[in-house]
């Protein structure tokens, strides 16, 4: 089958990867898109601290049963409380993020550079976006993981030398997290850690623009 119909992670299995990479009693921000799905995903037992910058630390999952507009994360997405939730002002949301209180914030992606550079917030050709929080949390957490799609939707490569669409934040990604696979940023350039599935290297190679270096010990995901 051609690579560009074989079968890729759903997104949901692509949260369910990022998952794994969270530290238990750590403190995690999500992003909006494709990263609040992890909310789901992390284990109870693990004591992940979810914070969104509109004021909450300690939500758990989703909840439409009992909707209340004050409870939402940065999405607008209705969310539960975990005991000993709190709430505070966007002013000390932000402080928490820029003087690194974050342990990691996992983002969505649309380019990441063969340095780690992020452009997340504007596609020049549809014109408008907004940065938001996501420059703050580009620099501030302590870890980035970015969770995206390998490719564009006609196929060209997500991964590139150089981004060309304008810059979250630079040197900033340390792991990204795509439906084909999971890319370690290091200081020498990128390193295929696993593949999704039904992928070889080489063929996740083929659809990565930037120089790929395969891991001796690379292997497939276990979702």
């Amino acid at each position: 089958m051609a690579a560009e119909h074989r079968p890729r992670l759903t997104r949901e299995l692509v949260a369910i990867r990022v998952a794994q990479e969270l530290t238990p009693g750590s403190t995690v921000n999500l992003g909006v898109g494709l990263p609040t799905l992890v909310a789901a995903f992390a284990p109870p037992e693990a004591n992940i601290l979810l914070q969104s910058e509109n004021g909450i630390l300690g939500y758990g999952g989703f909840s439409e049963e009992a909707y209340d507009q004050d409870l939402i994360n940065a999405g607008g997405q209705p969310v539960t409380l975990n005991p000993g939730a709190s709430f505070f002002d966007s002013a000390a949301s932000f402080a928490m993020i820029r003087g690194g209180h974050i342990d990691t914030a996992v983002l969505g992606g649309l380019q990441v550079s063969e340095r780690g550079d992020l452009a997340n917030w504007s596609v020049p050709e549809r014109g408008g976006g907004s940065i938001g929080g996501a420059m703050d949390l580009a620099v501030g957490a302590r870890r980035l993981i970015v969770a995206m799609e390998h490719t564009t939707k006609d196929g060209r490569p997500r991964i590139l030398r150089e981004c060309t669409y304008p810059l979250t934040a630079r040197r900033c990604v340390d792991l990204v997290v795509t439906d084909l696979a999971v890319v370690e940023v290091g200081p020498e350039g990128l390193t295929l850690r696993e593949v999704a599935p039904g992928w070889a290297p080489g063929e996740v190679a083929a659809l990565t623009e930037a120089p790929l270096a395969v891991a001796e010990d690379v292997r497939e995901m276990a979702l």
